[in-house]
């Protein structure tokens, strides 16, 4: 696993570093704190995947220029300002291991910080310099604001079926995913197909990387996945897993799960989690998830062979091989 995804990262080292460079120097503000939480959140130790689906997109279509370095810098500082905002609504005190930057410097500053890090994304989209682009990753902000909207309102929710679960994941995790590379594509002047094809690649594989993120919520380690095991059954979150375990579950499951998911909470999650395990929830989320990776790797026959496709084709075995 750490092997294949030190591959991925090969494949754009230099592009990859050149990132990380320009993050550092658009952090810059004549405010402190600004720099402090942002540099905190940044530095964090994220996978940075969807900077890096703009540069494999970019350079699997032979892009010879350098404003896909500016492009995944922008979308990895609209990543950023919704992991601020989110760890805000969901009242979260740990990400990645760490304290969140509201537990730190509390809920004003990393909402604020959130904006100016969103804020800043729209400038160097500017810099870019392409309308369709912009009207992309306008669009997709949208979305995502939706589909976190959309998960607040099924929280506490047990009556959601699976497609709704779908809806939202789309909205709240694989609309980025999807606009990184459908970006990228268009940067590099993909054809129709291709075009569609990349940014397909990217919504597939953000719902894959979600179903893993939410069936690790079952049966991870929390100092390894940096989060408590049942963070989401204490939120009320209706995630595939328990969506799964209702509808094969026997009625007296069905119920049990039903009331830790109204009430929110760990007080059941020892029982929730042998239900979990008994109607083959978690083996069925993993497939899913493996369709979705499926369905990514299935879009990547259309690009020409490259070090780049390979890894784009890498990336979709380790989101769904993961353990964090």
């Amino acid at each position: 696993m750490q092997s294949n995804a030190a591959s991925i990262h090969a494949s754009v080292a230099e592009d990859f570093a050149a990132v990380n460079r320009t993050i550092l120097a658009q952090l810059a503000s004549r405010i402190p704190l600004v720099e402090t939480i942002g540099q905190y959140i940044i530095e964090s130790g994220g996978k940075r995947l969807r900077p890096l689906l703009v540069l494999l997109a970019a350079r699997a279509l032979d892009y010879p220029g350098d404003k896909h370095v500016t492009l995944a810098t922008l979308i990895e500082f609209m990543h950023t300002s919704t992991l601020l905002h989110d760890d805000v609504v969901d009242e979260s005190s740990r990400r990645r291991g760490k304290a969140t930057a509201n537990d730190t410097w509390g809920n004003a500053p990393s909402v604020l910080v959130g904006d100016f890090l969103y804020s800043r994304s729209f400038q160097m989209m500017v810099e870019v310099g392409s309308m369709r682009i912009m009207q992309i990753l306008s669009g997709a902000t949208c979305v995502i604001a939706e589909g976190e909207v959309q998960q607040l309102t099924n929280i506490g929710n047990a009556d959601i079926e699976e497609s709704d679960y779908f809806d939202t994941i789309q909205g709240k995790t694989a609309m980025l995913f999807e606009a990184a590379s459908h970006s990228g594509a268009i940067l590099a002047d993909a054809s129709a197909e291709q075009e569609q094809a990349l940014k397909l690649y990217g919504r597939y594989l953000g719902l894959a990387f979600q179903l893993i993120d939410d069936l690790l919520d079952y049966q991870g380690d929390a100092d390894t996945m940096g989060k408590n095991v049942g963070d989401d059954l204490a939120e009320g979150k209706p995630t595939l897993p328990l969506i799964h375990a209702m509808r094969e579950g026997t009625p007296e499951q069905s119920a049990l799960i039903r009331q830790a998911i109204t009430d929110g909470g760990l007080e059941q999650l020892a029982d929730v989690l042998a239900i979990v395990r008994e109607t083959g929830a978690l083996d069925y989320t993993q497939r899913r998830a493996e369709e979705m990776a499926e369905k990514a790797r299935e879009q990547l026959k259309i690009l020409p062979p490259s070090p780049y496709r390979d890894s784009m084709e890498t990336l979709t075995r380790v989101a769904v091989e993961r353990d964090v």
